[in-house]
């Protein structure tokens, strides 16, 4: 099983693991390229917007902050422009639609930088694969001369020959290591500094919407307290220390009635 594998390591060499790096790095260089680009075209002075929008709302010009936001090339007026929208329908409909576009822009924002993340962890460990195959084929080379050296009778000129033979082979694997670090260190370079900027424009998206929640979300006037019934003692004080015109009078015919009888 052992020589088997071997064999199959040697068959292939290292040579797919070169070619394997060299169409990585082209990819990652494009993905980069391609994230630079989309980063650059959504720039934008998100203070000066945010100046721009609060006078607006303050003004109560409403389809102005839209127009002002539209004119913005930035991910933050495309999501505060949903929300805008739905401002009429109250505030908490306007939170919800931004909160749905601002993770539809993030998938934007992040799209293919999972790449830029998986070729900056593993490309070293290719490479390091390539190297072990390269060192394994060197000292089975190394084995064979070493047995043709021994058949033939051993000499100063063949011992040479093996050991620049295993020097040459050996240097030859070390380059798949040189070449996965070549391709991982921009990547992760890469990769870091977009998510930053990914990190940076959700802030400012969550900054701006908040901008326009204050002016939709006013403060409710608290209500006023019903007064409290007056105490039963009270009220009979109060009935006490009422006049006595005030008072219900005796009707006519019952004090007639109570002449007579008397």
């Amino acid at each position: 099983m052992l020589e088997r594998v071997k064999s199959a390591l040697v068959g292939l060499g290292a040579g797919w693991v070169l070619i394997l790096m060299f169409g990585l790095s082209i990819i990652s260089v494009a993905v980069m390229l391609e994230r630079a680009w989309l980063f650059i075209s959504l720039r934008d002075d998100i203070p000066k917007l945010m100046r721009d929008l609060a006078s607006l709302l303050r003004a109560g010009d409403w389809e102005g902050a839209r127009r002002r936001l539209e004119a913005s090339p930035s991910a933050e007026a495309a999501v505060v422009v949903a929300g805008l929208i739905e401002a009429p329908k109250g505030a908490a409909a306007a939170e919800e639609a931004m909160a749905g576009a601002s993770a539809l822009q993030r998938t934007r924002l992040e799209k293919r930088l999972a790449f830029l993340g998986t070729v900056g962890n593993n490309a070293p460990f290719i490479g390091l694969l390539g190297t072990v195959i390269g060192i394994v084929g060197a000292f089975d080379e190394l084995a064979r001369e070493a047995s043709a050296s021994s058949t033939a009778g051993a000499s100063a000129t063949s011992a040479a020959n093996v050991s620049a033979t295993l020097q040459a082979h050996i240097s030859e694997a070390l380059v798949a290591t040189a070449v996965g670090l070549f391709v991982a260190i921009p990547a992760v370079g890469a990769y870091n500094y977009f998510q930053r900027v990914v990190k940076a424009t959700l802030a400012n998206t969550e900054a701006v919407g908040h901008l326009l929640l204050a002016h939709l979300k006013s403060p409710e006037e608290p209500a006023e307290p019903a007064p409290a019934p007056a105490p039963i003692s009270k009220r009979a004080e109060e009935k006490e220390k009422a006049p006595v015109s005030k008072r219900a009078k005796p009707e006519p015919e019952e004090t007639e009635r109570e002449e007579a009888e008397g």
